[in-house]
């Protein structure tokens, strides 16, 4: 990164950079301040333009000029509210809108940060009301039928039945899935130890059919040809021996939804929602679920509880259809 670089270019470099955040993710800020900027420049003129060219944005394709620099600088507060209004007039759902003041607010939270401004014209503007949607869940037989699909008799089929039983068994994110490793499965205890967000730890019961499917798959993995290529510490791992992406994952999903007649929309969160909603419906309390999940309080501090008490077990063993 040069001197010379725009505040855009700046930006998005420091997201990629110092805040580690994925291409994919840079791409969404660099599409939503490319439409921002079409607007400063232009009005609604130049952000419907920028718009209907779709989210292949990048840093490099926002405008550079030191005209939008300047202009950027000069934003007021009643500049963003007249942007908004914009995006509310143009049927802009509320997440959406949402999630565009939010790339705004951290964009200028950057610009203060650095010294081009004093104030950021975003901090005043709150966040528009989401309206509250159930998430998607799967019901027993929906499950059943969806775990059924794998090739158990193959590697990569045991290796995805036991990756679908994990989900489900224990509604850890598939982030979190693919970050196990072998270490993180105690099968004789039958729990797994995840590492969450924030890098904090919490521990789950791994249920006895999900437990079964892990040993069958690290037993057809022991004796493979190619073990001697394969990633030492990951759990679960591709055709090529290495640690499983969480792309992979979503893909292999979408497999075996299609090959069950399920909906195509469902995604491993879903299995994370089933397990919270199948758990409440048997009886589990709600704050062993949250404990389960990795969920932070909106009330309290985050809290992440190890689940090696006795009660919670239970309360897992009791509610659990697979358990």
């Amino acid at each position: 990164m040069s001197g010379h670089d725009s505040l855009i270019q700046q930006f998005i470099h420091y997201l990629q950079a110092e805040r580690h955040f994925s291409p994919h993710t840079a791409r969404c800020y660099a599409a939503d301040l490319q439409q921002f900027c079409g607007y400063v420049l232009s009005g609604p003129s130049g952000a419907n333009a920028v718009a209907q060219g779709g989210r292949g944005a990048t840093s490099e394709s926002v405008p550079d000029s030191p005209e939008l620099d300047a202009k950027l600088l000069a934003m007021s507060t009643d500049g963003i509210r007249e942007f908004m209004s914009y995006m509310r007039d143009k049927n802009y759902c509320k997440s959406t809108v949402a999630r565009k003041l939010a790339t705004l607010r951290s964009f200028y939270k950057f610009v203060v940060r650095r010294g081009k401004l004093t104030t950021n014209p975003v901090a005043a503007i709150r966040t528009p009301k989401q309206d509250k949607r159930l998430p998607k869940c799967l019901e027993l037989e929906q499950i059943d039928e969806l775990l059924s699909r794998p090739d158990t008799t193959t590697l990569l089929g045991a290796r995805d039945r036991a990756m679908l039983e994990t989900l489900y068994t224990t509604g850890m994110r598939v982030s979190e899935l693919v970050d196990l490793n072998l270490g993180d499965v105690d099968l004789q205890a039958s729990v797994v130890r995840v590492r969450g967000k924030g890098k904090k730890q919490r521990v789950i019961p791994l249920g006895p059919s999900a437990v079964k499917c892990v040993l069958h798959y690290l037993d057809l993995r022991r004796f493979d040809a190619q073990n001697a290529n394969f990633d030492t510490a990951a759990l679960f791992i591709n055709k090529h021996g290495q640690r499983l992406s969480t792309r992979s994952v979503r893909r292999k999903l979408d497999k075996y939804l299609l090959e069950a007649g399920l909906d195509l929309s469902v995604s491993p969160h879903t299995l994370r929602h089933s397990f919270a909603t199948h758990m409440l419906r048997r009886g589990a309390d709600l704050r062993s679920v949250q404990e389960m999940l990795g969920h932070q309080s909106l009330s309290t501090t985050q809290i992440y509880t190890h689940m090696t008490d006795d009660g919670v077990r239970e309360s897992y063993d009791k509610a659990h259809p697979r358990a």
